[in-house]
């Protein structure tokens, strides 16, 4: 072989097979399980190019598990302000280790593959801020999408001014049921439970009754609440835990 030909970038997992005689599905189940390395930094790629020639540091990890990475659904306190229709990729760039909730605890490494696919099952307003819904799980997406109708979602939700109670009869109409948290000269406090909750449903109906949003947080969606999130983190959801 030339030196050219020796000095030609290969595949991560080629060249991964070759060092530890895997196959050619062994070696990138452990490059997408976060278990190698390149030069000290994690490569998650089985694309990724490296020398042919050896000159860079490949390492398999001593610990690495063939172990099939699951679908994963993530729990997410969306900022106001910010998107999240469908895909929503700008919202998912916010996914990161830094941004990982110190109350997940499920172990779970965050990979590439746990972000690619990712579906918002449960869109609010870019004005709104709350508990939002990203997975890859195909029951979860039945679940919040085509069964929506039978999944309870609480929100709080401040209008400006006072509410009458002409006003809040006016918003007591199936699927909602509202009630007054809290109420001053300037703000009200509303706590909306809604089943088959869609985004602009809240602002519509207020509007219909003439009442000014100010600020809208959704707390909970099913079984699942907001508690232990702070704005901009986020969770995987645990193995045992339902809507």
């Amino acid at each position: 072989m030339t030196e050219d030909k020796k000095n030609e970038p290969i595949r991560l997992a080629k060249h991964l097979a070759a060092l530890h005689n895997l196959s050619r599905a062994q070696a990138e189940a452990y490059i997408e399980g976060g278990y190698v390395r390149v030069n000290g930094v994690v490569i998650e790629s089985p694309q990724h190019r490296v020398k042919g020639n050896g000159s860079e540091k490949i390492e398999l990890d001593p610990q690495a598990k063939l172990s099939p990475i699951l679908p994963m659904t993530i729990l997410w306190h969306k900022p106001s302000g910010m998107p999240s229709q469908g895909t929503s990729d700008k919202a998912l760039e916010g996914i990161t280790l830094a941004s990982r909730a110190s109350t997940d605890r499920s172990g779970i490494r965050l990979l590439q593959r746990h972000l690619k696919d990712q579906v918002c099952v449960t869109p609010l307003e870019t004005g709104a801020s709350g508990l939002v819904v990203f997975t890859q799980d195909f029951p979860v997406k039945r679940k919040l999408i085509q069964d929506n109708a039978f999944v309870e979602h609480e929100i709080m939700v401040d209008v400006a001014g006072v509410v009458s109670d002409q006003q809040l009869r006016g918003l007591n109409r199936p699927p909602m049921k509202v009630a007054m948290s809290k109420q001053t000269d300037k703000i009200t406090g509303l706590r909306f439970a809604i089943k088959g909750f869609v985004a602009g449903s809240i602002a519509a109906q207020c509007q219909h009754v003439g009442l000014q949003i100010e600020a809208m947080r959704r707390i909970r969606v099913g079984r699942i609440p907001l508690s232990g999130l702070e704005v901009g983190q986020w969770r995987f959801l645990m193995g045992y835990e339902r809507f």
